[in-house]
């Protein structure tokens, strides 16, 4: 390539570069992002309020008594 076509290459180059830019815009969003994490939430609480609830019943079993099976009826 000559001096000169190089030269040529990157004006267009440039201008092309320069008319894209005005092409493009970065807005922030009207509202606020929202990411919804109350299903990982929701089970954390439950699983803990599980062990809670055991832990609860085998430290106080008078209070829970435990209810005997009772065979299905006869017919």
């Amino acid at each position: 390539m000559t001096q000169r076509r190089k030269i040529f290459t990157a004006a267009g180059v440039a201008l092309a570069a320069m008319a894209m830019s005005s092409c493009i815009s970065v807005k922030t969003p009207e509202k606020p992002i929202e990411i919804n994490l109350n299903v990982t939430i929701r089970q954390e609480v439950l699983v803990r309020l599980q062990r809670d609830v055991e832990q609860l019943i085998q430290q106080n079993p008078q209070a829970f008594p435990q209810q005997q099976q009772q065979p299905p009826p006869r017919q």
